[in-house]
C-alpha cells in the first residue's frame, strides 16, 4: 500500500538535488542561488565535524550523535541516513514551514535520503548531478584534499555505485561546467513553476 505523503508541494516546491560525493553539488548550488536568490536552501543536520570554512547553521547544523539519535527517535526528520560513517538528516518542520510560505526550497541529499523523500513529499522535483566521467570524479575528490587515503577510496567507490541511482530521478544534469549546469537546473525549476499555478 502506498504511503500518504507527509508534506505536499505546492504552494512552494521542493527541489531535491543529489549526486555522488565530489560531483560538485555545493558549487553548483552556490551558483544556482546566485542566479535565483529566491531559492531557499534546506540546512540539514549532521554528526560529522565541520570542514574548514563551514559555519554552523549555514552549511549544516552540526550536532553530536546522541542529539541526532534523539531527534530521529522523536520523528523530527523527514529523512535521515548514515553516510560515510556520519548521520545526516532533514528537519520535517523546516521543510514544511518553507513550503507552506510558498518558497521553493533546494534540498541537497544523497540517494538514500532521496528514496525516503519520494513517498513523503508530493510534488517534489528530483535532479541528479552527474560528473563528466569517473576519472574526473576521482580528480575532484582528490583535489578537495579533505580525506585521508582510506576515506577517499571509500567515497570514490560509493560514488561510482551511486551513479546507477541517477536513473530513478526526474532529471539528470552533467556538471561539466558549473555555470552551464546551474542554468540547466534553473531551467528545470522554472519549467515546473510555469506548469503549476500558484
Amino acid at each position: 500500500m502506498a504511503r500518504t505523503p507527509r508534506v505536499t508541494a505546492p504552494p512552494g516546491r521542493l527541489i531535491v538535488l543529489s549526486g555522488p560525493s565530489g560531483v560538485g553539488k555545493d558549487t553548483v548550488l552556490h551558483e544556482l542561488r546566485r542566479l535565483d536568490p529566491s531559492l531557499r536552501y534546506s540546512v540539514s543536520y549532521t554528526t560529522r565535524q565541520p570542514r574548514p570554512g563551514e559555519e554552523d547553521g549555514v552549511a549544516y547544523s552540526f550536532i553530536d550523535e546522541a542529539t541526532f539519535r534523539a531527534m530521529a527517535e522523536r520523528g523530527e526528520f523527514l529523512e535521515w541516513a548514515d553516510v560515510h560513517g556520519h548521520c545526516y538528516g532533514t528537519s520535517e518542520a523546516r521543510i514544511k514551514e518553507a513550503l507552506d510560505r510558498g518558497e521553493d526550497i533546494v534540498l541537497k541529499i544523497d540517494v538514500q535520503g532521496a528514496s525516503w523523500i519520494r513517498p513523503r513529499v508530493a510534488g517534489a522535483v528530483f535532479i541528479f548531478l552527474l560528473p563528466p566521467s569517473e576519472e574526473e570524479l576521482r580528480r575532484r575528490l582528490v583535489a578537495r584534499d579533505t580525506e585521508d587515503e582510506a576515506s577517499l577510496e571509500l567515497r570514490f567507490n560509493n560514488a561510482v555505485a551511486e551513479l546507477a541511482d541517477g536513473a530513478a530521478y526526474d532529471h539528470r544534469v552533467v556538471n561539466d561546467d558549473v555555470f552551464r549546469a546551474a542554468e540547466e537546473i534553473l531551467d528545470i525549476v522554472r519549467s515546473r513553476r510555469a506548469a503549476i499555478p500558484g
